[in-house]
């Protein structure tokens, strides 16, 4: 009998050759990936693009060191143009002069808030093509915790009030001068203003050493608004400016708050009353009386705008909202789009802060010795005699959205 026939094992061996082909491709694809990753054959890895301390808080910010008397260098020394705080985003500030970038603006402030309201501030103003800042600090502004945040943007120089720096303006030509000595030597917001004024006078010099070629006092509750500019841009606006002009008007835009709860107004607040300047003259006078809402002015507080000088030769400050020349009449401008938004009273902490501003008796003949403004009167006395349930009532009436309504449907906010 012949022997039986093996078995035709053809597709098992098939089967056998495919499994394994299917095992050992993968290993060899990833041997080869590691071989040529472990000898930089082409492999890109992403996170190598980045230096390793190119995001906010792996690095430690430098800090400025420099003589608090040298206004010729007390601005230097802010080379770099990144800002820390921001997600490692550039911003031209007083080193992109090699770029270029002309005009360079200086923004001036006097302070006493927190981080919370100037960082936001800052970045805006940065965004919006501002090079330096002049930060003239005190209260919670001056606290190391504060400061040394603020220290550490390029293109910010914080300025202390220190007893030398009282004693330097002490010895200003201002106070033999008589545009301010109606605000000499009295409480609150007159001490503020001549402050202000003081101040100002002393960033002229700061931000000309430093070549900068426009100078603007902003409070940190108010942001410059660009309007008609290209790009938003405060350099390209002040660049269209004639060279013959020597102070640009912004008229100021007041918030028009619409509820009791905000935190945050630059974020939260957008709806605002325009100025008079930017209003047709039937629609200002037409719906005046919703607008003022029982206040006796247009505005709650100022409304006479805020100013940008161009810094050249015997420039002075004329208040904290204008700039003068100690040699001629300036010649300005009013801005037609452009303005500046006014953040007043946004929050209900701002009202109950006004008790703790000075120690002014809250009456109505004593305020007037304190505060300039018929509502901040108003509000200091609130603030000083009322409970914190009726001073909320009376914020409620204060942004009732009756009025706000009515008066957005004509196009006045």
């Amino acid at each position: 009998m012949p022997p039986a026939q093996a078995p035709l094992g053809g597709g098992g061996a098939a089967w056998r050759r495919l499994l394994l082909l299917l095992t050992v491709l993968p290993l060899t694809l990833a041997t080869l990936a590691f071989v040529l990753q472990w000898r930089g054959g082409g492999v890109d890895d992403p996170t190598a693009r980045w230096p390793p301390h190119a995001f906010p808080g792996m690095a430690e910010p430098a800090r400025l060191s420099l003589p608090s008397s040298d206004c010729s260098d007390v601005l230097a020394g802010s080379s770099g143009a990144s800002f820390p705080y921001l997600r490692g985003w550039s911003f031209p500030t007083d080193s992109g002069a090699g770029l270029g970038l002309q005009p360079k603006v200086c923004v001036q402030t006097s302070t006493s808030a927190g981080l919370e309201q100037i960082l936001p501030w800052l970045f805006y103003h940065k965004v919006v093509g501002v090079a330096q800042f002049l930060l003239f600090v005190e209260g919670r502004a001056a606290k190391p915790n504060v400061a040394g945040v603020l220290e550490s943007i390029p293109g910010v120089k914080v300025v202390y009030r220190t007893k030398d720096l009282e004693e330097q303006q002490a010895s200003s030509r201002i106070w033999n001068e008589t545009w301010l000595s109606g605000f000499f030597y009295k409480p609150c917001n007159y001490e503020l203003f001549v402050k202000q004024s003081l101040n100002m006078e002393m960033a002229i010099v700061m931000a000309r050493d430093h070549g900068m070629d426009w100078i603007i006092h902003l409070d940190t509750d108010e942001l410059l608004y660009p309007g008609g500019a290209a790009e938003y841009s405060v350099r390209r606006l002040l660049s269209e400016v004639p060279h013959d002009v020597d102070m640009v008007i912004f008229p100021n835009y007041e918030s028009s708050v619409e509820r009791d709860n905000i935190k945050d107004p630059f974020s939260e607040v957008s709806m605002f009353k325009k100025n008079y300047d930017h209003l047709p003259k039937d629609t200002y006078f037409g719906m005046y009386k919703e607008a003022t809402r029982g206040n006796p002015n247009y505005f709650l507080t100022y409304g006479n705008g805020k100013s940008a000088a161009r810094i050249q030769d015997h420039l002075r400050p004329n208040g904290a909202h204008r700039w003068h020349n100690y040699a001629k009449s300036p010649n300005e401008i009013k801005l037609e789009e452009a303005a500046v938004l006014h953040y007043t009273y946004t929050k209900f902490s701002d009202l109950t802060s006004r008790r703790d501003r000075c120690g002014c008796k809250p009456t109505k003949e004593d305020v007037k010795r304190c505060f300039m403004l018929d509502f901040d009167r108003a509000a200091f006395i609130i603030a000083s005699t009322a409970s914190e349930e009726e001073m909320l009532r009376w914020v409620k009436i204060l942004t009732s959205m009756k009025p706000h309504v009515e008066v957005f449907r004509l196009g006045r906010s």
